[in-house]
C-alpha cells in the first residue's frame, strides 16, 4: 500500500499537488474554527467578539487565497496577473456575488453600518444583527405590524445594495430621531391651559432624551456640514376649518418612538379630562343646527288647481 501511495505521488504530480492544496485548505478553516472558539470562550463582550470573529475569517480567507494563487500559478509573484485573468473571466458570471463582496468591505473600512445599527436599505427596514462576506441579516421591523415592532421575519439582503441606492442609519452618529403627533383641540376651549398641559407633559416625560442628545448633536454638528437644530420640544398652532391644530414635534431614542408617543397622548388625555371642560378635544364629527320646513300641503293643492 505504502508503495503504491509513492507510485501515485511520483507518477501524478499533478494530483500531489491538488492533495496538498486541499489540506492546506482544511488546515486553514479548521483554524479559522479553532480561532473561533476560543474568541467565543474568552471574551465576554459581544461586540469585541463578533468583530475578531469576523477578523479571524478575513485573514483565514487571505491565506487561503495567497495559497490558491501560490499553487494555480506557480509564483506568489504573479498574483497581480492571476487576479486580472481571474476578474476578466468570471466578472460577467459572477457580477452580483463579486460586488457583494466589494460592498462587505465598503461596509466594514467605511462603516456605512453595523451590527446593532437600526437602518433601512432597499425599502426594508430592520436593526443588524450579522454582516458577512456576501449578505446583511437584518431582524424585519414593520411591515404588517405598526411601528417599530419586529415582525418576526430575519431579512438577509445582498451587500451590494449599499452600491445601489440610499442607506438610511438611525444609530450611527446620533442615536435619536425627531417625532411628532397632532393633537385636536376644540374651538372655544381655553387655548392657554390647553397649551400648558401639552408643554408641562413633554419636559416631564422627555428631559432625559433631550440632556442625552445635546452632547451627541454637538458632535454631529461639527462633524458634518450641517446647521444646528433644536433638540427641546417645539409646540406648533395651525388653525384649521374644524379645530385648533397642536403639533408637539420632539426628539426620542430611535427605539422608544411607540412608547414615548403612547406615554405623551396617555398622560395628556388624562389632563385634559381633568379641566372639566375648559379643553375639549375636537372630532370630525357634523352638527345641525336647523331643519328646513317642506310645505308639502300647498304644493299639493297647486297640482290639484292644475
Amino acid at each position: 500500500m505504502i508503495e503504491q501511495i509513492k507510485y501515485w505521488f511520483t507518477e501524478y504530480p499533478v494530483l500531489t499537488k491538488i492533495i496538498k492544496y486541499l489540506i492546506w485548505i482544511i488546515l486553514i478553516f479548521l483554524a479559522i474554527a479553532w480561532m473561533r472558539r476560543i474568541l467565543k470562550r474568552r471574551l465576554p463582550d459581544n461586540s469585541l467578539r463578533y468583530k475578531s470573529q469576523k477578523g479571524i475569517e478575513i485573514i483565514g480567507y487571505f491565506f487561503a487565497l495567497l495559497i490558491t494563487i501560490s499553487y494555480f500559478t506557480g509564483n506568489i509573484k504573479d498574483f497581480g496577473l492571476a487576479i486580472g485573468l481571474l476578474t476578466a473571466g468570471i466578472t460577467i458570471t459572477l457580477q452580483e456575488l463579486i460586488l457583494s463582496i466589494a460592498g462587505s468591505f465598503y461596509i466594514f473600512f467605511v462603516r456605512v453600518y453595523k451590527p446593532g445599527d437600526r437602518i433601512e436599505i432597499n425599502g426594508i427596514k430592520g436593526d443588524v444583527i450579522d454582516v458577512d462576506s456576501i449578505y446583511t441579516t437584518m431582524m424585519e421591523i414593520g411591515q404588517w405590524v405598526s411601528s417599530d415592532n419586529y415582525s418576526g421575519r430575519i431579512v438577509k439582503l445582498s451587500n451590494a445594495f449599499v452600491f445601489k441606492g440610499p442607506v438610511y442609519n438611525y444609530s450611527q452618529d446620533f442615536p435619536f430621531v425627531w417625532d411628532e403627533f397632532n393633537l385636536p383641540i376644540r374651538y372655544g376651549s381655553d387655548i392657554e391651559m390647553a397649551k400648558s398641559i401639552v408643554i408641562s407633559v413633554a419636559q416631564e416625560y422627555l428631559s432625559e432624551y433631550v440632556k442625552a442628545s445635546i452632547s451627541d448633536w454637538k458632535d454631529v454638528v461639527e462633524k458634518y456640514y450641517i446647521e444646528d437644530a433644536q433638540v427641546d420640544p417645539a409646540l406648533a398652532i395651525t388653525m384649521t376649518d374644524n379645530w385648533i391644530q397642536f403639533n408637539l414635534r420632539y426628539i426620542v431614542d430611535y427605539k422608544k418612538r411607540r412608547i414615548t408617543k403612547h406615554l405623551l397622548n396617555e398622560e395628556i388625555g388624562k389632563r385634559i379630562e381633568q379641566t372639566n371642560g375648559k379643553v375639549i378635544l375636537a372630532s370630525a364629527t357634523f352638527e345641525i343646527v336647523n331643519i328646513p320646513i317642506v310645505k308639502f300641503k300647498e304644493e299639493k293643492a297647486r297640482q290639484k288647481k292644475t
